[in-house]
């Protein structure tokens, strides 16, 4: 039932002072952290092992490094999980699949919330977005805006573990957003499909009718499997 009990090497320490420091509050986003010698000087440890913890923190997306400056608490906390994830996902060889899933899980239930929270000026702005994607001159116009919409569904719902989230698999998404349309064009022959479901989409949140906007969602997501389904059987 137990297990031995490992004493933490001393840069382990510096990590959790600093990350403790960054939840109540003491360092705030875009604060610049005291210089190395400072630092060892005041937590008492060598000057290696805070280039251990700072090094740590930089790979995790706790603090940015930039050169002549010094280390900052990164302004993006919202990214702070996307390293460990794409190790995670490169290590086990993720497929496609795994982002859909992933996905799906989060953002069907998202589009039921938003669609319950939505305000005046977040149904302007999905307007906007839908007539941009309408108006999109190529294929990396629209991979951009696509996900934009996915994004502003995200911060409407108004819960910010749901957008932090989706921020950290922000670049595995962009690059599947991007084969996922492109496999979806070529199979459908049908340019209008992702324009269609997310027209479908927004206006369902719109309309603040969350039942709807699940099914919208959903039937998007269903799409996507079916057209990877379809190519891997071709």
């Amino acid at each position: 039932m137990f297990t031995p009990i490992k004493s933490k090497k001393v840069y382990q320490h510096v990590i959790e002072q600093i990350q403790v420091m960054v939840m109540d509050g003491t360092l705030k986003k875009g604060d610049k952290l005291p210089a190395e010698r400072e630092l060892a000087e005041t937590l008492g440890v060598s000057r290696t092992s805070i280039r251990e913890a700072l090094r740590v923190l930089e790979i995790i997306g706790t603090i940015e490094s930039r050169q002549g400056e010094g280390n900052f608490i990164t302004a993006s906390m919202e990214k702070s999980l996307f390293e460990p994830l794409s190790v995670m996902f490169k290590i086990h060889q993720g497929k496609s699949l795994d982002i859909l899933e992933l996905r799906i899980i989060i953002e069907n239930e998202a589009a039921r919330i938003a669609a319950e929270r939505i305000e005046q000026e977040d149904m302007d702005v999905l307007n906007e977005l839908i007539q941009a994607l309408a108006e999109a001159k190529d294929e990396n116009e629209s991979t951009i805006i696509d996900k934009e919409i996915h994004y502003k569904i995200a911060e409407i719902t108004g819960n910010y573990l749901i957008l932090s989230v989706l921020n950290a698999i922000s670049t595995l998404m962009e690059s599947f957003i991007k084969e996922a349309r492109v496999r979806i064009i070529n199979w459908r022959k049908e340019r209008n499909l992702l324009l269609q479901q997310h027209q479908e989409i927004c206006a369902s949140i719109i309309a603040k009718d969350p039942d709807r906007a699940y099914r919208a969602m959903q039937a998007h997501f269903q799409s996507v499997i079916d057209s990877m389904k379809d190519l891997e059987t071709e």
